[in-house]
């Protein structure tokens, strides 16, 4: 049997270079065949020297020359937009490590063409859930999670036959965890991207600070599994350990433990129904210590309730949430929003939320749209 063909799009991200690293591992198993990026023209460059793909994609089409003149004779590269989409159909296996709402198009295509869909990017799930579902159904499609807890989930619920009580989203409650509101109003940028446990992408650093990325994930695996809001609980797990549980109606609780180390998930999304030889994340039970829980504080992190919110009403109001908060940290990150005030501008944009169906890629693009607007009108007014 011939090796698994990969196509890593988002490759120079946190999760493209992860996903590298378990084929490095085991090369024998997994090729690429195809990489993408949206503008790290190097570093796709060296990408390509190494796992020699036979085309490679760039986001941004003013680097194609750049791209080309980097790369050896003989490699296809498309550029813009729809490069992404392009190479979705290539593979056996498509992993969408694009960040944001960028990704819907990764999603979408992989799914379309029957691929099995490693899928890091939640956003394009979160607001384009009624689109994705009927995809799921194309001859050849999967959806593997690859996000740590709906990785975790996946495991716990594979092989039961039993419907679950309950699925627990676990957390690590972020670099602020058990800092009350008034501590957190001279929040830094260089503050909430020191997250205790896991290494990832500025973004979704910062959404783990606010708990937003737990409340995205609450929305996720109503998505994935099927399972009502009313069923889905979020505990603070602050070792990052317990990546998340099911409670079964018998009282049984089946959780997956393991270190934190985004290349498991990978790694088991890349092989299912098999496992990978490479043993990341093992545990030493001997030096473990202890497992602790506690409760999350929506008083402090708001964001979290506007998430289960945004789920409840469904149609286009997770789009918009998904929009209002990626322009909301970017105005953070660019020194033009404090910290405590990102809960606040996504409140306010979700006030305006239209209650339009989520029945098209033109009405998620046109809710995406009107939620970054919204919130871009309240960065502004806070600031006035």
């Amino acid at each position: 049997m011939g090796a698994t063909t990969v196509a890593v799009l988002g490759s120079t991200g946190s999760i493209g270079t992860q996903t590298l690293e378990v084929m490095r591992a085991e090369p024998d198993r997994f090729r690429a065949i195809a990489l993408g990026a949206n503008s790290s023209v190097s570093e796709l460059a060296a990408q390509t020297a190494e796992f020699k793909p036979a085309a490679v994609g760039i986001g941004d089409p003013r680097l194609v020359r750049e791209l080309r003149a980097a790369l050896p004779a003989g490699v296809e590269v498309l550029a813009g937009p729809d490069a992404f989409a392009d190479l979705a159909g290539r593979a056996d296996v498509v992993v969408n490590g694009v960040v944001g709402f960028a990704g819907l198009g990764v999603t979408l295509a992989a799914l379309r063409a029957g691929r099995r869909l490693a899928l890091a990017n939640k956003e394009s799930l979160i607001a384009a859930g009624p689109l994705v579902q009927p995809l799921r159904a194309v001859p050849g499609a999967e959806l593997i999670p690859v996000d740590s807890e709906h990785s975790a989930l996946h495991q716990c619920l594979a092989g039961q036959a039993s419907a679950p009580e309950r699925l627990i989203l676990t957390g690590s409650g972020g670099p602020f965890r058990g800092c009350g509101a008034a501590a957190l109003r001279e929040v830094t940028v260089a503050d909430a991207l020191a997250h205790p446990t896991w290494s990832m992408g500025p973004k979704i650093t910062v959404d783990s600070s606010t708990l937003m990325n737990k409340g995205l994930e609450v929305i996720e695996a109503h998505e994935l599994f099927g399972v009502d809001y009313d069923q889905i609980d979020v505990v603070i797990q602050p070792q990052s350990v317990i990546h998340s549980m099911v409670t079964f109606a018998d009282g049984s609780t089946v959780a997956q433990l393991s270190l934190p180390d985004m290349r498991l998930p990978i790694g088991y999304a890349l092989a299912y129904p098999e496992r990978i030889g490479t043993p990341f994340g093992a545990v030493d039970w001997s030096a473990l210590g202890s497992l602790t829980f506690e409760l999350p504080d929506t008083d402090t992190f708001g964001c979290l309730n506007l998430a289960y919110e945004a789920g409840r009403t469904g149609g286009t109001a997770p789009a918009w949430l998904n929009a209002a908060n990626e322009e909301a940290v970017a105005a953070f990150l660019d020194g033009r929003l404090r910290w405590h005030e990102i809960a606040t501008v996504i409140d306010s944009a979700m006030q305006h939320h239209d209650g339009a169906a989520a029945d098209s890629v033109d009405a998620v693009i046109a809710a995406d749209r009107a939620g970054r607007c919204r919130a871009a009108d309240a960065v502004v007014g806070i600031r006035s």
